[in-house]
């Protein structure tokens, strides 16, 4: 045989690993999916989901969830002031403590979830103001428009979608918020460029998420449930950098938070991966 028709030739290869890697973004998205269906099924019916202080768990028990959401950095104001059933004590810090949000703004929710930091935020942008959630997950979604219809909140949407891929038009937002949601995706790099292409001139990027401190061993990498549980798929600090930079945003500001650590390390008790990922905030403008 020769080489040129031969399987190891470099049109072969790269061909195979392109499906490769094709197959294990779609093993992630899935795994992501089911594992927060369960989560908004498990929330729907007052029953706990996974490990309960985790970003992917909830707890039958409202006052865990109400204290998750308080070490995240929410108030007591904040909690009161959601739909009931749109706090699940899920994710990793508050977007809106560095989202600076105004009346009248327009705001995308990246990985919306049940609609509870869309809720936070339409409160901030009032009613000439604007929410769209984002989630790629049908349970999620429909949990989402019934908080919005059972409280009246008309400034808020939610749409399904995967980030990688927002059903939003060009130049839209004024803000992108999001929470421990990034990290979920295989693909960040064509995350940022549709958080860009999605936001106004002088937008800007709002973002809590778990971040790589160093590399992590292959097989927590390769863990299903570390990825579902926003460790396994946290990227180093300068590779979120860089494709920031690459989608064509500056101002780019990573700030890691230490204290994070007390409560991710319980998400994964039984492990040591508070050695390699922490919360961090993450601020960009797009020119």
């Amino acid at each position: 045989m020769s080489e040129e028709s031969s399987c190891c030739a470099p049109s072969c290869c790269s061909e195979e690993t392109a499906a490769q890697q094709h197959k294990q973004s779609d093993d992630i998205r899935n795994n992501v999916r089911e594992s927060y269906a369960k989560v908004a099924e498990a929330s729907n019916h007052n029953e706990s989901c996974g490990v309960e202080s985790s970003c992917c768990g909830v707890s039958d028990d409202i006052d865990i969830n109400t204290l998750n959401s308080l070490r995240l950095g929410y108030s007591d104001d904040d909690l009161e002031n959601v739909p009931e059933g749109a706090d699940m004590g899920l994710g990793c810090g508050n977007p809106r403590a560095i989202a600076g949000l105004s009346i009248g703004e327009v705001v995308v929710d990246l990985g919306s979830g049940g609609g509870f930091d869309a809720f936070l935020a339409a409160r901030e942008v009032g009613e000439s103001g604007q929410v769209i959630g984002i989630d790629m997950t049908p349970t999620m979604i429909s949990k989402a428009r019934n908080n919005a219809d059972k409280a009246c909140f008309e400034s808020v949407e939610f749409r399904l979608g995967e980030i990688e891929n927002l059903p939003v038009a060009d130049n839209t937002a004024d803000v992108i918020i999001s929470n421990c949601v990034i990290n979920l995706s295989p693909n960040k790099a064509r995350v940022f460029k549709e958080a860009h292409r999605i936001l106004k001139p002088g937008g800007r990027l709002a973002i809590s998420d778990v971040v790589a401190s160093c590399e992590m061993p292959e097989e927590m990498k390769n863990d299903l449930a570390l990825y579902s549980g926003c460790m396994a798929g946290a990227s180093l600090i300068h590779e979120l950098e860089n494709f920031m930079q690459d989608a064509g945003f500056s101002e780019i500001k990573i700030t890691p938070k230490d204290e994070s650590k007390e409560f991710i390390k319980d998400w994964a008790p039984d492990t040591n991966v508070t050695d390699y990922v922490l919360s961090a905030h993450i601020e960009a403008v797009k020119l």
